[in-house]
């Protein structure tokens, strides 16, 4: 007995036929794609629960004080739809010292941000190369960033005081000085090898300090970035003859200049805002009031909200062109190299 195959191609290519209608399976994908979206809006729910209550709503809330006049007096009875006028946004760019406020705040933002990343590649290109007890030091070099600013202000502010300070100890005793300098109330502009830099000595120590302290973020970003360069570079480059100098220049630089660009915009960001260092070691005294600094002022010594809003709000923008300048200019460099 023999059983015959299929007897022509024809044949042998038919397919069973799909117990399942192609409405059903469509219904089936739909209930699918409901049920993982719904899935997904109750995923994301908190966190857009949290952004509106901590972001938005303050966001908003500022925005309507802006725009009103509002004191400590009748806060209580303000609402969000209010009695809107551009008086505090006029009163904020005519009041005598706001120009003032800013310059200081772009000087101490620019040299600030240097600073530190000047600070940060210099420790990174210093600890790279393997040694006994670099781990130790690499950790060490972290403390400035991860101590709390209050005790790091008051180690400072005691250091550089003008009667039992430590500095003006050592240099009044072994670096000639004829009398002690008061580096936190001093007006006076610095003129170091007879230049007037129009910066007084408060403003250059509060930069200094920004700079100490903000140092280690840029240390451990270039430092990650240099761990990922080809060590094949600078071996062909040191056989070809090449200096330490021009290794440094044209094998290491342009590979850290990415990092080094958004280093720049977050920490010229953060310095823009800074408040809690300048407080604390001047009050905003002798030169060194930032646009952060006036808005507490506002705020808090005069109870004047609707005006510490506009000042908030007019800083904010400020950042904001700034900060789109430096992306439009810098950021297309970046991109195509």
């Amino acid at each position: 007995m023999t059983i015959s195959g299929p007897t022509s191609p024809a044949e042998a290519t038919v397919e069973a036929p799909d117990p399942v209608p192609p409405q059903r399976r469509r219904r089936a994908r739909s209930v699918r794609a409901r049920e993982d979206s719904r899935t997904g809006y109750l995923l994301i729910t908190p966190t857009v629960v949290i952004v509106l209550a901590m972001v938005v709503l303050p966001i908003v809330w500022t925005v309507s004080l802006a725009f009103q006049q509002v004191r400590l007096l009748n806060l209580r009875t303000t609402g969000v739809v209010g009695d809107y006028s551009l008086d505090n946004f006029t009163n904020v760019l005519t009041s005598p010292g706001f120009l003032d406020a800013l310059l200081t705040t772009l000087v101490y933002s620019v040299a600030g941000t240097a600073c530190a990343i000047g600070l940060g590649l210099v420790a990174a290109l210093a600890l790279r190369r393997p040694f006994r007890g670099r781990g130790l030091v690499r950790a060490c070099m972290l403390v400035p960033y991860v101590a709390p600013v209050v005790a790091a202000t008051f180690v400072w502010t005691t250091m550089l005081n003008p009667q039992f300070g430590v500095v003006n100890h050592y240099g009044t005793t072994l670096l000639g000085w004829n009398d002690p300098i008061a580096f936190l109330s001093s007006a006076q502009p610095v003129s170091p090898f007879g230049l007037d830099l129009h910066v007084s000595t408060s403003l250059l120590t509060v930069v200094l300090f920004e700079g100490w302290r903000s140092f280690p973020f840029a240390f451990l970003f270039l430092t990650a970035r240099m761990q990922a360069i080809p060590e094949s570079l600078e071996e062909a480059a040191t056989v070809d003859g090449a200096t330490p100098t021009q290794r440094f220049r044209h094998i290491i630089l342009p590979q850290l200049l990415p990092t080094i660009a958004v280093l720049t915009v977050l920490r010229f960001i953060w310095t823009f805002n800074n408040f809690d260092d300048i407080y604390l070691l001047t009050g905003g005294g002798s030169g060194t009031q930032v646009v952060a600094v006036r808005v507490f002022d506002y705020l808090i010594n005069r109870g004047d909200i609707g005006a510490a809003a506009a000042q908030a709000l007019v800083l904010a923008a400020i950042l904001a062109v700034l900060v789109t300048i430096y992306l439009k200019s810098f950021g297309r460099r970046e991109d195509v190299a």
